[in-house]
């Protein structure tokens, strides 16, 4: 509808023979102001030298009768236009709601697009860093959202399993005689190795020489050790992505990829990258930005060299990509300026098409910013166990079936709506009780009003009521206010990139069907408005339902 009454209003100062002018289209903060209203006239007066008040009435009469929707347009303040949509239209969007069931929110705004999406891509050797968990709930979200638009997407995840992280953790496996089978433990082991790297001297001589043989691969032993270290680290990750709801179509490791971009920066030393100090670099300067190093000057590819090993292998996997986007941490962003900027130095077509790096914020609790490199870390696992152990009870007490599947939904709800109401790329403060409540604006709270539609709809079927739309309420249900904007907010969400949207939205309208709730009975047989009450239910049970899917989150009907 907001497509709809932007390109009439163009149409109608096309026909008056006004300048086209950017203006905005948008809900006003208050509905008794209408379902849209727009600033055309204020921006175009001072352009077309008239009063906005009485432009906007030849606006206004230009465009009566040309949207079938609309109701009525009026005046107001300084030139505002209010519009109002009719009756018809609400009860319109709820028959096509339950039409579309899972469907429904669906677009095909990216329907022409081949995305290849990076996210989670941890260290390996250590427990998953809460930062990975972050970039995981924000990248499984965008994933979905861009399949919900029609794309073609896939879903790519590229840890690290080889470099300094994994040589401190191998040492400290060797050296503090830890269990390369227990994931705390490689912890442990990685924390020990990067005390004694930063301490300096023999210690640190010795991991720089275990990270030379791992590259080299001459190590039996030490081969042995990372070998299991990394199956440990890769079975415990895909644990933790089927309970946050995430699966990949590819992975490619850092392994695979080092020796690819080692050999691309060799081969355009002089043209694109240079030799400096032994070491082999990217000038950035020459476009605006910094130096970096590709390969250095033990001649191990950095990561830089490894991501355009990285690129390579996802340009021969997926050729036809259209987007190519990575979510990382915010403080990545200047090094993809300049990763990007060597792509395209050595693949001109790239150019062509998008490379977008996403950043994340960071995650914090009261005590402040976590650090894994000194051990005094809240892991992702850890973090979410604290979650599950918290609504353990309250699944007990609940009417589900399977009290462990309820709290990891709750849990893992909990968690994923505090990280993706924050615009993408703040930093995030972490309040369980908050992320927890079933009263506020939390991921509980929305699970709890969908599982309370679906026991109404229950309800509703024991008295008999069917759902149509024979008999309608005269005024339209505030709830109704909501529920049709649905399709506007998912298309917002994807081209902002911005998930928080879409959180918005589900919070508002599931305030809304508790307030209706409130005020009306829904599953009352004597009521005439009863099966139109129902249909209402029914749609803005599955707009909650497919709502949370785009961020990841289950709808549990029971709770």
């Amino acid at each position: 509808m907001k497509s709809i009454l932007e390109e009439a209003i163009k149409n109608a100062l096309t026909e008056l023979g006004l300048d086209h002018v950017d203006f905005v289209v948008e809900h006003p903060s208050d509905m008794a102001h209408g379902d849209y209203a727009t600033n055309v006239a204020m921006v175009l007066a001072k352009k077309a030298g008239r009063n906005p008040r009485e432009l906007a009435e030849d606006i206004i009469a230009a465009l009566d009768g040309k949207v079938a929707a609309v109701a009525q347009l009026e005046l107001a303040g300084p030139g505002f236009i209010n519009v109002h949509l009719t009756r018809d239209f609400f009860t319109e969007q709820i028959v096509y709601a339950n039409k579309e069931g899972a469907q429904w929110g669906s677009n095909d705004i990216a329907s022409e697009t081949e995305v290849v999406l990076e996210y989670t891509s941890p260290n390996l050797f250590k427990p998953l860093h809460i930062g990975n968990l972050v970039g995981n709930i924000i990248g499984e979200s965008l994933t979905r959202l861009f399949e919900n638009a029609g794309a073609t997407l896939y879903r790519l995840n590229y840890p690290s399993d080889i470099g300094p992280v994994v040589a401190k953790g191998v040492w400290g496996l060797k050296y503090r005689g830890l269990n390369p089978d227990n994931i705390e433990d490689l912890g442990r082991a990685y924390v020990a190795g990067n005390e004694a790297y930063e301490a300096g001297g023999a210690q640190k001589e010795e991991i720089d020489a275990v990270n030379r043989a791992l590259y080299a691969g001459d190590d039996d032993a030490l081969n042995a050790l990372r070998a299991r270290g990394i199956a440990t680290s890769r079975a415990r990750l895909a644990e933790i992505c089927t309970e946050l709801g995430t699966h990949f179509d590819f992975e490619i490791l850092e392994s695979e990829s080092g020796p690819i971009g080692s050999e691309i920066v060799k081969k355009h030393v002089d043209d694109v990258f240079e030799v400096s100090d032994g070491a082999v670099v990217y000038r950035g300067e020459q476009v605006g930005l910094h130096t970096r190093v590709f390969i250095n000057s033990q001649g191990l590819p950095t990561y830089e060299a490894k991501d355009l090993g990285n690129f390579t292998i996802k340009q021969k996997k997926y050729p036809n990509w259209t987007h190519s986007i990575i979510v990382t941490g915010g403080e990545q962003a200047e090094y993809f300026k300049v990763l990007y900027a060597s792509i395209r130095a050595l693949w001109p077509e790239a150019k062509a098409k998008n490379l977008e790096h996403i950043p994340t914020g960071f995650l914090t609790l009261t005590t402040g910013k976590m650090s894994s490199r000194k051990g005094n870390v809240l892991t992702g696992e850890s973090l979410l166990a604290e979650l599950k152990e918290a609504v353990q009870e309250r699944a007990a007490a609940s009417r589900a079936e399977d009290v462990e599947k309820l709290a990891s939904q709750l849990a893992v709800g909990a968690l994923k709506f505090q990280i993706l109401k924050q615009k993408v790329g703040m930093n995030i403060v972490f309040d369980k009780g908050r992320a927890l409540s079933f009263e506020g604006d939390s991921g509980p709270y929305v699970q709890y009003t969908h599982a309370r539609i679906s026991s109404l709809i229950q309800k509703a079927d024991a008295e008999g009521i069917t759902a149509h739309y024979n008999t309608v309420p005269d005024t339209t249900y505030a709830i109704e206010k909501f529920l049709y904007r649905f399709n506007e907010v998912t298309s917002m969400a994807l081209e902002a990139r911005e998930p928080h949207h879409l959180v918005t939205y589900l919070l508002e309208i599931a305030s809304a069907f508790n307030t209706f709730y409130a005020q009306e009975k829904i599953a009352d047989a004597d009521d005439a408005y009863a099966p139109y009450k129902l249909a209402l239910t029914q749609a803005v049970g599955q707009t909650i339902k497919n709502g949370l899917w785009m961020l990841g989150i289950e709808a549990p009907e029971r709770m």
